[in-house]
Formats: structure tokens, sequence, C-alpha cells
């Protein structure tokens, strides 16, 4: 039994967004996510990082969730900034009852576990999505909020953390989110969203106490990051 996590999927099974046009990396990239998850087995865990879907609707990406459950393990799935699809929890749980989805399960404002081990998360925040306003500040706020919701569920448990958006990059820092991740003893952090040249300037490492790790697909070679 392993843990593992990937994100940035970007899977379009009904939607018009074919992911080669991002370059000669994407192609047929739904056949490598298969063969990268090949190697997991029924009693491992993957933490998917957000960017699911490139669906608008939950109905738009069912085949996308139907080929995510096909995986072998459980998945927990977080949201990331272009999954439009993205409903209320109890929508999302209720639609995956009645289409029979059973090995995916929604990390958002809760925690889940693999043993004795938290998995905490949420999207987060990220200096392209900054800026003036109170718009900007109230949906900043939201999102820490949300992830001291997920951290506080864990309890005292071992904790590790999962966001889509980088908490930093390049010279860019999210102290708010770090700070919060270090005050609830935080070890790992997991993030996607980088693609491409950006990859290049991804932290990736320990610092005070907290290992950071990109894990967007393309950046991995489409096969899930093995944690622990």
């Amino acid at each position: 039994m392993s843990l593992y996590a990937i994100g940035d999927l970007h899977l379009s099974g009904a939607a018009d967004k074919p992911m080669d046009i991002f370059g000669e990396v994407w192609k047929e990239h739904t056949k490598k996510l298969k063969e990268g998850f090949s190697t997991l087995r029924d009693g491992d865990t993957t933490v998917l990082c957000g960017d699911i879907s490139w669906a608008m609707s939950l109905e738009q990406a069912l085949e996308d969730f139907r080929f995510i459950d096909s995986l072998p393990g459980k998945k927990y799935v977080l949201k990331g900034n272009h999954d439009y699809w993205f409903v209320t929890a109890a929508k999302l749980n209720a639609f995956f009852a009645k289409n029979g989805i059973g090995s995916i399960s929604l990390l958002h404002n809760n925690c889940g576990f693999y043993g004795d081990t938290a998995l905490c998360g949420t999207k987060g925040w990220f200096y392209e999505e900054s800026g003036s306003g109170e718009h900007n500040e109230k949906i900043f706020r939201r999102e820490l909020g949300r992830l001291e919701t997920s951290l506080k569920a864990a309890g005292s448990a071992e904790k590790l953390c999962f966001l889509h958006y980088p908490p930093r990059f390049d010279s860019y820092v999210c102290h708010e989110i770090i700070d919060l991740m270090q005050r609830y003893g935080v070890r790992g952090c997991y993030y996607g969203h980088l693609h491409g040249r950006s990859a290049n300037l991804a932290f990736s490492g320990e610092d005070r106490g907290i290992e950071y790790r990109l894990v967007s697909a393309d950046s991995l070679g489409f096969k899930p990051f093995k944690i622990l």
C-alpha cells in the first residue's frame, strides 16, 4: 500500500480541448497516464492536485471521472483553477453515487487519511491571481480558511498538504499559506499548476521543516509521484 500524488491531468473526454497543442509531451497523454498508473495497486492512494478535467459541467466531466475511477486505487481530488465543473461537495458526492463512481473522494473543507497520515488540502493561491481589490482579498482569505479547516480536521495526526497552486515559485512566496502549514506541523507539500518552462522555476526540496515537490503530470512524465 503506497501513497502517490499527481496534478493537472487535464482530461478532455467530452470537451474539445486537445492537449497536444501545448507541446509534443502532451500527445496521447491519456494513454500515458494509464500507463503511468499501471504500476499502482488497488490498495494504493493517489491525490490528484487539481485541473482534473476541461469539462464545463459535471455531466460533461462524467467520461473523465469514469477514466479516473478505472485507474487502480483510491483517489482524492481537489480543485484547480481550470476545474469549471466544480460544484458543492454534496452535489459531487451525489453525482459519484448516481454514476457508480466509488474510488474518488473530494478533498475540500475536510481531510482524508492514508493510514495514520492526514491528507489535507485546497486549491491555494498564486501571484498570478493576486492584485488589488476586495474581491481578490476575499477569495484569498477563503482559501486560507479552507486550508485551515482541512488541517484542523486532521487533529493530532501527521499531516501532508496538497495544493493546486505552488506556495513558492521563483522569488514568489505565499507567506500566509506557508505560515499556516508550519503552524500545524505539515511535513510535506505537493502542488501542480506549473508546466513547461515554468516548471524549471518550481521549488522542490526542504525548507523550514516542510518538503516541497512539484507534481504536475507533464513534469512527472505522467507517472504518479510516490510519497510513502
